[in-house]
């Protein structure tokens, strides 16, 4: 799904009606339709709401809330901040449209009474008791909004956000820049919930602006009139539920790809398992784990479903660079490559890492002490011969590879800032304080696909489009959490190695939505790693499930 800008949200709505011939007041209908079934869905047990509206467009939705409310049988209390002289176009016809309501009305349900008031200017006698509903629908200001708010309306705000009624945003919370991707400034309503349209913008993406659901509802307009020049999309349920389809009924194990993990060392055994079983989890059909020979006994025990083969040593109990033959005969006619959980940053491990990567003809995800294996060397990973990486592709054909041929196969790199920061040389803090164009900028230079995780992690392309992940939580900030993504990852990709960058965002969606599920039963700080791989069944069946509805819910 496209993030676009606020002004690239005012050009669709304008193609829509203009060209496409969608009248302007039917896109407000629906979206006032659609805020209105989501807070008498979200919030069954409330018989009251009260909506404060601006004097735009976004109070013009509120207008439409109002009135589907009341139709539902609600009692609704509507504070409009201004003149209703004021209003103009769509708001103003839904404004006569809503004071036209029959009120007092019976409801159909139970034969209940529901009312509709109204209270006229921000001092309005009564106008106190908008506030004192069960729910509270934020209609002020939408994201054709440019701060700072000032006057009644930051007033109104400030009311709005001393309530302890739950409080519902319209597109966007008052007083907020819809285009800014970090921490807003000056007056901004508070959000238990927001139900926008069509596409997101920057700040419902990046802006922390709930800590409740958001809900992206389509009033009309067609994909062909979405457009946007962030090159930013979000992962949503509708990218990727085809590659969570049920199976023919004639799958084999062989269908589905397999996957070669290349890890473990001497107390970190349970890493290289962890992604073994994650692959499986994620419906590989075939997964290996090659580890250090010593180990070997303790990574077989964890999951009687993983193949094991051992690897050569070295005296810390990491793989010996010895080991590359027999990791090379491993790697021949599988489906992808793994490498890089519980590694170890040993040397000669690191070696062997390095011309396997360069080398390999397969599919690699690369993560961990995989990726630290490129400190300081990242041009290395370019496909198009950097000098940088002169040195060790020359190595890699002396072994007996062509790293011309790199091109054909895909190379996806999962690291976390700190290791992203040993690749780049780039502080932790520049890294984080403009996560989009560090990732875009290495994945289009070295020709790869890169995951920056992280909260709302990254997946970026080589062709410089980049897709934003809204799953997860702070629970999964806890050991092996990301063998468990390079698990997911390898396993998708074993499926669908013809659609990689597909299975890439898929996977990145899947992993943090496990950690969403997994929160729900175990809390976020008592969640550990391997409580994501129990939930990934439940997070499929959400997605299925999800494919269905109609608005996307972040």
């Amino acid at each position: 799904m496209k993030i676009v800008t606020a002004a690239e949200m005012r050009e669709i709505d304008r193609v829509t009606s203009e060209r496409l011939g969608v009248p302007s007041l039917t896109l407000m209908e629906n979206a006032g339709t659609a805020v209105a079934e989501f807070a008498a869905t979200a919030y069954p047990a409330a018989q009251s709401f009260g909506v404060i509206c601006g004097k735009g467009n976004n109070g013009g939705d509120g207008f439409v809330v109002a009135r589907k409310l009341f139709e539902l049988g609600k009692t609704v209390r509507v504070l409009l901040l201004g003149d209703p002289k004021e209003l103009k176009g769509d708001a103003a016809e839904n404004f006569r449209r809503m004071g036209s309501a029959p009120h007092p009305s019976k409801s159909a349900k139970g034969g209940a009474t529901s009312t509709l008031q109204m209270f006229e200017g921000w001092k309005a006698s009564g106008s106190e008791s908008v506030f004192e509903c069960d729910v509270v629908i934020d209609a002020i200001l939408g994201t054709g909004f440019r701060p700072p708010v000032s006057g009644m309306y930051a007033e109104a705000i400030a009311r709005m956000n001393s309530v302890d009624a739950p409080v519902i945003a319209i597109d966007i919370p008052s007083g907020a820049d819809a285009d800014v991707m970090g921490e807003q400034t000056g007056a901004v309503a508070r959000a238990d919930a927001i139900v926008t349209f069509t596409a997101p913008r920057p700040a419902h993406v990046f802006g922390n602006l709930t800590s409740g659901p958001m809900v992206i509802a389509p009033i009309g307009s067609p994909q062909d009139a979405i457009q946007s020049s962030l090159k930013m999309n979000l992962i949503t349920v509708k990218d990727i539920f085809q590659l969570f389809a049920p199976r023919p009924r004639d799958s084999n194990k062989g269908m589905y790809g397999h996957v070669l993990v290349v890890g473990g060392s001497l107390g970190k055994a349970g890493a290289a398992a962890m992604a073994g079983f994650s692959a499986l989890r994620a419906g590989a059909g075939l997964v290996t784990v090659a580890t250090a020979k010593s180990i070997l006994a303790t990574v077989a025990g964890f999951h009687p479903e993983l193949m094991t083969e051992p690897l050569e040593e070295n005296a810390d109990g990491t793989i010996a660079a010895a080991a590359m033959n027999r990791v090379e005969r491993l790697a021949e006619n599988k489906t992808v490559l793994a490498i890089g959980p519980g590694i170890s940053r040993n040397e000669e491990t690191a070696e062997l890492v390095r011309e396997l990567v360069l080398g390999a003809q397969t599919s690699i995800v690369l993560d961990a002490d995989g990726l630290n294996a490129f400190e300081g060397n990242a041009k290395a990973f370019s496909r198009r011969g950097p000098e940088a990486g002169a040195e060790l592709a020359t190595k890699a054909k002396n072994a007996g590879k062509d790293a011309e041929r790199n091109g054909k196969r895909t190379l996806i790199l999962t690291p976390h800032p700190g290791e992203m920061s040993r690749l780049t040389g780039f502080s932790v803090a520049a890294i984080q304080r403009d996560r989009v164009s560090v990732a875009r900028n290495f994945a289009q230079e070295n020709g790869l696909i890169l995951v920056l995780k992280g909260d709302r992690t990254i997946v970026a392309g080589p062709d410089g489009e980049v897709w934003v992940n809204p799953t997860g939580n702070p629970g999964m900030a806890t050991a092996g959490t990301g063998d468990i993504l390079t698990g997911i990852v390898a396993g998708l990709l074993a499926q669908f190695p013809k659609r990689p960058f597909e299975a890439v965002i898929a996977a990145v969606y899947m992993h943090g939505l496990a950690g969403d599920v997994a929160a729900e039963s175990m809390g976020e700080q008592a969640l550990v790693a391997s409580d994501l791989i129990i939930a990934i069944p439940e997070a499929i069946r959400r997605v299925r499930q999800q494919s269905n509805e109609k608005v996307v819910r972040i």
